[in-house]
């Protein structure tokens, strides 16, 4: 059975880079990302990322179909890094505004998928329910889909972990590979 680990927190906790950390436990490892460079600081934030991972990722752009990015994996991948659901969550938003059935087919679709994953799989999210009530309509349905999302995600994690400070605190299962 291929385990899930779900590392969630606030912005800049330190997820992504606890998350690769995690994910160089194994030898041959995926990175899916999703993010978009739509500004100069989105771009200089993969840049950035991109250094981290430097060459010991395959890496993925897939900032739509996360399914398809799972599915399409090498057969020798041990483990992928999912860096981040809540900004492709964000893309499906912005690119089906007028279609929010499309959006809770992708969603659907991938939680679908969890249940028989070709490899170990590390999910990267943030914890967006902890802050104030957005102002506007978008941003609040942004938010609770995120919310709900995580949730189901959580659901089926074998490990969930919530970054603060850069320190990771387990709040369920225990630790999925031995160091």
């Amino acid at each position: 059975m291929k385990e899930i680990i779900m590392i969630t927190g606030g912005s800049r906790s330190g997820k992504s880079q606890y998350a690769l950390k995690l994910a160089q436990r194994k030898t041959r490892r995926a990175f899916i990302a999703t993010a978009e460079p739509i500004d100069e600081e989105m771009k200089e934030r993969i840049a950035d990322h991109q250094q981290k991972r430097g060459d010991k990722f395959l890496t993925i752009e897939e900032p739509f179909d996360l399914g398809r990015a799972l599915c399409s994996l090498p057969d020798n991948i041990e483990v992928a890094v999912i860096d981040c659901l809540t900004v492709w969550l964000g893309n499906l938003m912005h690119k089906y505004r007028e279609h929010y059935s499309l959006v809770q087919e992708k969603l659907k679709s991938f939680l679908d998928i969890l249940s028989d994953l070709p490899c170990d799989l590390i999910i990267v999210t943030n914890e967006v329910g902890m802050g104030i009530i957005p102002f506007d309509p978008f941003t609040r349905k942004f938010r609770d889909l995120a919310g709900r999302l995580n949730q189901e995600v959580a659901g089926q994690a074998h490990q969930v972990i919530f970054m603060v400070s850069g320190i990771p605190l387990t709040i369920k299962g225990n630790s999925v590979w031995k160091s």
